[in-house]
């Protein structure tokens, strides 16, 4: 049993069983600085990688170029890379990782070895969220490369560093946070030693009750439930450990839930009759007696339908199935009688609700703008009668509707300027101006990475010499729909 599991067990919250075959183990390793002495950090200086599991495989990485494998005699959950004295042959961005069987873990955090007077910043985060509520303390956490060193904490308006903590066997230390403020961190190496670059700014905020989690019916904020279907409602708070409600109105919901992860829940609807439409939320608190309860979440509307009414009458304007790129298409759906709800839906993989009307006639007109091919797709509409006895129609006629042509292609951008300093990552953004599941970015025709909605930036990770070159990028939607390739973007590391 993994460590997650267990712990979502000791809540009282039980995992469905492909969600407990997904948990995994951890395997990033952790790379740090020693130094001889602490008054000379650069003299003599020894980088520790240590891995999760034992291994007798080690990498050692530069400015994103690898530098040394190391093959041990026995099984080690560490390696010690002695380094010297830093000098300009030496100077970089380390990372590392280590063998796990046959294959390679992913790579450690970035140290950063400088052999500078003014020495790097440390990285600063917030644990396990930021913000202050009844009953939750943030802990602010403090990394720097070098072990045994002393860390400083400082919030803006204090001339003074609010506090200082020694880590003679760390390289990091933690602050409980108990005030509202802009923080930054820093660090030492001894008593008389000039402090290092202040690390980023994180900004703590104060709160009376915590924010919102977020709801969807199976990842949309609407979705319509035909007799006998089933689905699920995601609840997820920005942090782990909640306890979560359910509520339709004013009303706390007692259904069947489980969960998959300690910051989620699913609601299972099951056995759900007509008159259980309408808009749902849900909310979060702390464990623990007293604890405020979150904002409510966004609401998401459910319109379920019995099929006992008839279909509605379904038509698009203009009437052709195969409307041009960048055209206006009206899509009709008739009742036979006023003060009904409609849903206009899309199947694909169930049926998908694209936008939800309740027109004061007996008609809904629902617009397509600016079509392109990502709106192929086959439409219908359902109605249902929000008043009791919360009757509901069957689909309308299926309109299958094409839209020749490929998908436009995105824009690419850099977000540097210049040539790359090796070892940092270097960051693409890619804009789409049509809904999209995934951006690739490619070389030479091959994906080198890739990131999914709602981000739109596409990261080289720890960049070396051997990533020069041209960059584009694509959108994919529903497949097979691709869109064409991007402008290129050139790419140049410093020194290469």
């Amino acid at each position: 049993m993994s460590m997650l599991v267990a712990f979502l067990l000791l809540w009282g919250v039980s995992l469905s069983p492909a969600a407990e075959a997904a948990t995994f183990f951890d395997t990033t390793p952790d790379l740090w600085a020693e130094a001889e002495s602490l008054l000379e950090p650069w003299a003599n200086l020894t980088l520790t990688c240590r891995a999760q599991l034992v291994t007798k495989d080690f990498q050692l990485f530069k400015d994103g170029v690898l530098q040394e494998i190391v093959h041990t005699d026995i099984d080690a959950k560490e390696y010690r890379f002695p380094l010297g004295a830093v000098t300009s042959d030496n100077r970089g961005r380390y990372r590392c990782c280590y063998a796990m069987g046959s294959r390679w873990t992913g790579l450690s955090n970035l140290l950063e070895v400088t052999g500078a007077e003014t020495l790097p910043p440390p990285l600063l985060s917030s644990k396990p969220v930021s913000w202050i509520t009844p009953g939750l303390t943030p802990t602010l956490l403090c990394r720097g490369g070098i072990r045994g060193v002393t860390f400083l904490l400082r919030r803006d308006g204090d001339d003074q560093f609010l506090k200082v903590v020694e880590a003679p066997e760390a390289v990091e230390a933690t602050f409980p946070v108990h005030q509202a403020g802009n923080y930054s961190c820093s660090y030492r190496t001894h008593a008389a030693g000039t402090p290092s670059e202040p690390s980023a700014t994180v900004t703590i905020q104060e709160m009376a009750t915590p924010p919102p989690p977020r709801l969807t019916v199976e990842g949309k904020s609407a979705a319509v439930l035909l007799l006998g279907r089933k689905g699920s409602l995601s609840c997820v708070a920005p942090l782990e450990g909640a306890v979560f409600q359910l509520r339709r109105g004013d009303k706390e919901l007692l259904i069947n839930r489980w969960s998959s992860s300690p910051d989620r829940v699913f609601f299972d609807l099951k056995w759900m009759a007509p008159g259980d439409g309408g808009l749902y939320t849900c909310r979060y608190h702390l464990r623990g007696e007293q604890m405020p309860w979150s904002a409510d979440s966004e609401p998401v509307e459910l319109l379920l339908s019995d099929e006992t009414l008839p279909a509605p009458d379904f038509s698009a304007e203009p009437a052709t199935l195969r409307p041009a790129v960048g055209s206006l298409v009206q899509l009709r759906c008739r009742a036979p009688r006023a003060g009904l709800r409609f849903a206009l839906v899309r199947y694909w993989d169930g049926y998908q609700v694209l936008d939800l009307q309740s027109p004061a006639g007996a008609e809904a007109l629902f617009e397509l703008r600016d079509v392109s091919p990502i709106d192929s797709s086959n439409y219908s509409c359902i109605y249902v009668d929000t008043a009791p006895p919360f009757a509901g129609s069957v689909p309308g006629a299926h309109l299958d509707l094409h839209v020749d042509g490929p998908l436009p292609k995105p824009q690419l951008r850099p977000l540097w300027s210049g040539a790359v300093s090796p070892g940092q990552d270097a960051v693409l953004r890619c804009e789409s101006s049509v809904p999209y599941f995934t951006l690739e970015l490619l070389r030479e025709g091959e994906v080198v990475a890739s990131a999914y909605h709602p981000s739109t930036d596409l990261v080289l990770t720890y960049v070396g010499p051997q990533h020069a070159g041209s960059y584009s990028c694509r959108s994919r939607s529903r497949w097979p729909l691709v869109s064409e390739l991007s402008n290129p973007v050139e790419l140049q590391v410093a020194g290469s």
